[in-house]
């Protein structure tokens, strides 16, 4: 009988490993796999697009993936769901240097340092048309209050803005003056200097952000997007921020990645473009494996996993 595998598309230090043999000694770890291994994976890390009708088969042991990522909308969720498979992410990994990439990136530009770089290109001393700005008593708000969004809502209170947040039922979660659900974020968008998403992308999502979300934002406002690209209709945002509908906009993520070369996106002065590196943290394999190891040990008992587990009907 062929022994079953661990198979990861990405590698891991041998100190990991050997936490896998001593908790899994059933199991061979494999970072490469020959096609009549396939068949014999049963629990993998990241997703293997090339392989995904041998790994979806139903003579496939594929019982169990863990994701790399908290996002999993590149995944074939409704296969996974003909299949009963059970599917982690890495939601919390990310927590804090998404957090403070948003932190960053507020406060570059509410004391006008995103518009500093650019004058100290030209020598320019002095320009009265930087505005400076506080974040005390600004409103900001926070769409998607998972970790990530909490991890910043931490972060941004000793600032002192209000700070709101938007989840799918408005159920309360803390370092937040007020949450709603989502289907209310229209009714006092105007009154919010800050819009953060935070959202993974579902169908309920993709788009959310569009020429009725933008003309409703306060003239002066920023919206900020580190969720997902294909929540945003890039066209919609452009002809807003053309519009002055609102201030600023700063994007990691976007429709289309890489952003094309020409894009307009590039030459507007009222956009921040990062490529897609909020999420870039340093100690990613003892973060990760923190989350794998503890289902791998629930697996190896229940069959089971016990952090993380995506609704593979909702998405996340």
């Amino acid at each position: 009988m062929s022994k079953k595998i661990i198979y990861s598309t990405r590698p891991f230090r041998d100190e990991f490993i050997s936490q896998i043999n001593h908790i899994a000694p059933g199991y061979m770890w494999c970072t490469e796999i020959a096609p009549s291994q396939v068949s014999d994976v049963e629990i993998m890390i990241g997703w293997d697009k090339e392989l995904a009708d041998e790994l979806l088969s139903e003579h496939a042991s594929l019982s169990w993936v863990q994701a790399i990522s908290a996002g999993v909308d590149y995944l074939p969720l409704e296969k996974f769901s003909e299949r009963s498979l059970l599917l982690s992410n890495a939601s919390g990994l990310h927590a804090d240097s998404i957090s403070q990439h948003v932190l960053a990136t507020i406060l570059c530009d509410y004391r006008g340092i995103r518009k500093a770089i650019l004058n100290q290109k030209v020598q320019l001393w002095k320009d009265d048309s930087i505005t400076y700005h506080s974040l005390e008593n600004t409103n900001i708000v926070i769409v998607g209050t998972g970790k990530i969004g909490q991890r910043l809502a931490e972060l941004l209170y000793p600032f002192g803005p209000n700070i709101f947040g938007i989840n799918t039922s408005g159920h309360t979660v803390s370092h937040f003056k007020k949450v709603y659900p989502l289907n209310q974020l229209l009714d006092f968008l105007p009154s919010m200097d800050i819009v953060i998403n935070i959202l993974p992308l579902t169908d309920e999502t993709t788009g959310l952000y569009n020429a009725e979300f933008f003309s409703s934002m306060k003239k002066e406002a920023s919206f900020i997007n580190v969720g997902r690209g294909p929540s945003v209709n890039t066209g919609d945002l452009i002809d807003a921020l053309n519009k002055k509908q609102l201030r600023f906009a700063a994007l990691d993520v976007f429709e289309e990645e890489p952003l094309p070369k020409n894009h307009p996106l590039w030459s507007m002065e009222n956009v921040l473009i990062t490529p897609h590196s909020s999420g870039m943290t340093p100690n990613f394999q003892e973060k990760f494996m923190k989350i794998f190891l503890e289902n791998l040990k629930s697996y190896t008992k229940t069959r089971l996993i016990s952090m993380n587990q995506v609704n593979l009907r909702k998405g996340y």
